[in-house]
C-alpha cells in the first residue's frame, strides 16, 4: 500500500490572520486552503520541500549519527512524522513535540554542533522553527509571490 501524505498542520495556522506562510507548518495560503483538492503528487511535492528547508536549516546545526536509533525513538515516543522525508525533518518533529522533556538529544541518535550545544532544546527548537519560517518565506517570495 502507498502511504499517503498527511497534512502537515498542526493545528497553529496563522494564514487567517493574513500571513503568507503558516507559522506553524510554513505551508503557503493556498496549499493550505487547496490541501483537500491536491493530488498526491501535489502533497508529495509541498512534503518534499519542507523537508528541502528543514534540512537546509538543521544541517548546519546538529549531527544525526544514528539514523536507525532516531527512527526507533519516533515509533517508541509515537511522534508524528512523514516516512519520505529526512531525518532531519523527522528530528524537528521530535524537537516539536518533545523539546522541554528530552534531557539527552544524544538518547534519540543526534547532538548539537559545538556552536549550539550551550543552548537549552527549547532554545534551539525555537530558533530553527524561527530560521525555518524566514526561510519559506524568503522561498514564497522568490516563487510565489507575484502569482497568488
Amino acid at each position: 500500500m502507498v502511504n499517503k501524505v498527511k497534512t502537515p498542520c498542526i493545528g497553529v495556522c496563522s494564514t487567517g490572520i493574513g500571513d503568507s506562510v503558516c507559522r506553524g507548518c510554513k505551508r503557503y495560503t493556498h496549499e493550505v486552503v487547496d490541501w483537500n483538492a491536491y493530488t498526491e503528487a501535489q502533497r508529495v511535492s509541498i512534503s518534499l520541500r519542507l523537508d528541502a528547508l528543514i534540512r537546509q536549516v538543521l544541517e548546519a546545526r546538529v549531527e544525526i549519527f544514528d539514523e536507525p536509533l532516531l527512527r526507533q525513538q519516533l515509533q517508541m515516543q509515537n511522534v508524528r512524522h512523514h516516512p519520505e522525508q529526512s531525518p532531519f525533518a523527522w528530528l524537528f518533529e521530535i524537537l516539536k513535540v518533545g523539546a522541554g522533556q528530552i534531557r539527552n538529544l544524544e538518547a534519540f541518535g543526534a547532538r548539537l554542533l559545538p556552536e549550539y550545544a550551550h543552548m537549552t532544546l527549547p532554545e534551539f527548537k525555537t530558533l530553527v522553527d524561527e530560521d525555518f519560517f524566514v526561510l519559506s518565506q524568503v522561498h514564497y517570495e522568490r516563487y510565489f509571490s507575484k502569482v497568488y
